[in-house]
């Protein structure tokens, strides 16, 4: 059993991720912490309280996050998760309360309750990680491993055909607050990146068996699903959209599930069109050794993948 703290921005895609990991056996949702990134902190916190009402789970605690990432500068998203940022799901407003906490003290109480036995799953921009470690250098130590959507790496040609931050080299969490990620990634933690090359290749895809499985469940989970997915197809997207937070999940479910390389890798903060790109070096001479050393996923068993999400969405 793996003890995980979820901070997340939801989000079609993060409800969907959440529901698989409270659904999940193999892991224990110790705490959630909700950061500005497809939504305000606020938004987002209250999102992620609808979504544990949803799935009935105990209660969690929950914190929210700034409302501003840490340049104090919140973009406009290009992808719109629908004016509730549930697919128009509209769910009523949860009776559940957040934690008088801050995110980033709850990052902190939490893993400190838990030294050595708990993972970080990022699914939205670090502004809440790098918070935390205003408050506790040492976090990285203590954090069995932190596991992000973010990034692209260029491994894939889907790294750069589905850029989703606003510019063409950049993925959403890591542009809208590249500062965070910075210190992150300079932080020393057992970081693996699941980026866009991953996190939004074809083959993500629900397949027709996976969603005439999810359409017969009377589960809400599963219905939430469908909806998600049909949201995206109606605006031109593929479903892959409804799951790339979940590559995160699954990856500490099943690490086995992914494949991985080792890559000097650290975050441009500059220029409109390179703020927020993922910049490795992959030269065999005079790299920039003093660059980040980070762990980024190469390739995913999508049939393992698709097989383990529709299995937990209609259990």
């Amino acid at each position: 059993m793996t003890n995980v703290l979820i901070d997340t921005d939801p989000g079609m895609d993060d409800a969907i991720a959440l529901a698989v990991a409270h659904k999940s056996p193999l892991l224990t949702i110790r705490a959630i912490t909700a950061v500005t990134g497809n939504l305000p902190a606020d938004r987002t916190s209250a999102n992620a309280l609808r979504v544990l009402d949803l799935l009935g789970a105990a209660d969690l605690p929950v914190a929210q996050g700034p409302l501003e990432p840490s340049a104090g500068d919140y973009p406009v998203d290009p992808f719109s998760h629908g004016s509730d940022g549930l697919a128009e799901s509209h769910f009523p407003e949860s009776l559940r309360r957040l934690d008088v906490r801050t995110a980033a003290e709850l990052i902190v109480d939490t893993v400190n309750a838990h030294p050595g036995d708990i993972t970080i799953c990022g699914l939205g921009p670090m502004t809440n990680v790098a918070a935390a470690l205003d408050l506790d250098p040492l976090l990285p130590e203590k954090v069995s491993r932190l596991v992000i959507i973010g990034g692209s790496f260029g491994v894939t040609p889907y790294a750069w055909s589905q850029a989703t931050g606003a510019n063409p080299v950049s993925e959403w969490n890591v542009f809208v607050d590249p500062e965070a990620a910075r210190r992150v990634f300079h932080a020393g933690f057992d970081l693996l990146a699941v980026g866009l090359d991953v996190g939004t290749h074809p083959r993500i895809n629900f397949r027709p068996a996976d969603l005439d499985k999810l359409r017969a469940s009377d589960r809400p989970e599963a219905e939430f699903a469908v909806r998600v997915v049909d949201f995206v197809n109606g605006r031109g997207y593929q479903s892959y959209c409804s799951l790339i937070d979940s590559t995160a999940i699954a990856a500490v479910i099943d690490p086995a599930m992914v494949e991985t390389d080792t890559v000097l890798c650290d975050i441009a903060l500059g220029d409109q069109l390179t703020r927020g790109m993922t910049v490795v070096d992959r030269r065999n001479h005079h790299a920039w050794t003093e660059m980040p050393q980070i762990t980024i996923a190469t390739a995913l068993d999508y049939d393992r993948f698709l097989d383990l999400v529709t299995a937990e969405l209609i259990r």
